[in-house]
């Protein structure tokens, strides 16, 4: 599966612990138009599965239930795949640039 490189992001924030939509928004600067969405395309494609905290937990903090998402066997190896690609892609730009010539 080819990610984009934004949907790879949103899938790094899930890998590094960052469970539910608002804190992914936060931590990419992605907004939610984006975020949300790929979360349900990733569900579809399981390569994420999600579950909705409990209303009391979230009665206790006074705000409404948060869906939280975790990253599937799947999930986790298309994200290695893209970081691999990413990485590769940045490695190709990295090359020394030649030099332009001067306008005289």
């Amino acid at each position: 599966m080819n990610l984009s490189y934004t949907t790879a992001i949103i899938l790094q924030a899930l890998a590094n612990g960052y469970q539910y939509g608002f804190d992914i928004i936060d931590v990419t600067g992605l907004p939610s138009g984006t975020v949300y969405p790929a979360l349900r395309r990733f569900e579809d494609t399981d390569l994420v599965t999600s579950r909705w905290e409990s209303e009391e937990i979230a009665g206790n903090e006074q705000r409404t239930p948060r869906r939280y998402y975790e990253l599937t066997k799947q999930g986790h190896q298309a994200l290695a795949e893209a970081l691999r690609r990413y990485r590769a892609l940045e490695n190709l730009f990295a090359v020394e640039k030649k030099p332009r010539p001067t306008d005289a």
